[in-house]
């Protein structure tokens, strides 16, 4: 007898039961449930990706906003110490030239050279003369310094400059102090040397 040949495991057919319609749905239904899934997986895949897209680039936004930040806020911290100080300056000038003011002020309204004669007369009109120079001096001198700050002060030196206490540039040097003075003094001179004359006339040698 002559053998058959034998047929390999791999020649089998196929059963009826794994080609029927049945299972093939089941595998088509399988192979649908599996795209399903691997393109809900995509979607969060994606997802994911422009999740981490967008926090990159809020993070990338925040590095380069805090570092501009940064630079910004030093150099106008540095702007305003400086400021500061200017200030505080200014405020110490500002409350002394107020307080000389004020006693510059003081005085002359209280001034009051009624009822005051002879010797003592002069006197006081030497002393309110010294006073009124050293006053017209400091006045002259301070009030730029008032306005010597952008933006401020620039109408009040204006207005100031012209006023009757700004300093008299029209000649009023140390002659015409000198003659003013001497006019309210010479009708002392001349009562006293009438009144020497009269002494020496009345005296017993005479």
């Amino acid at each position: 007898m002559v053998d058959r040949p034998r047929s390999s495991p791999e020649n089998f057919d196929l059963s009826e039961d794994e080609v029927s319609p049945e299972h093939l749905d089941s595998q088509v239904q399988k192979a649908q449930e599996q795209l399903i899934s691997l393109k809900r997986q995509q979607e969060v895949i994606e997802r994911q990706k422009r999740e981490l897209e967008e926090l990159s680039r809020r993070q990338e936004q925040l590095q380069t906003g805090r570092a501009e930040m940064i630079d910004k806020l030093t150099r106008a911290l540095v702007i305003v110490e400086r400021e500061e100080f200017e200030t505080q300056r200014r405020a110490q000038m500002l409350s002394g030239i107020k307080e000389s003011f004020g006693l510059h002020l003081q005085y002359f309204e209280s001034l009051d050279l009624k009822g005051i004669e002879g010797a003592d007369l002069s006197k006081e009109l030497t002393r309110a003369l010294s006073a009124l120079d050293d006053a017209k001096a400091e006045y002259s001198r301070t009030i730029p310094r008032i306005g010597s700050h952008e933006g401020d002060g620039g109408e009040i030196v204006g207005e100031l400059s012209h006023s009757s206490f700004a300093p008299d540039h029209g000649g009023r040097d140390f002659t015409y102090w000198f003659k003013a003075g001497l006019a309210f003094t010479l009708p002392l001179v001349v009562v006293g040397i009438l009144l020497f004359i009269g002494l020496l006339m009345g005296s017993p040698g005479h």
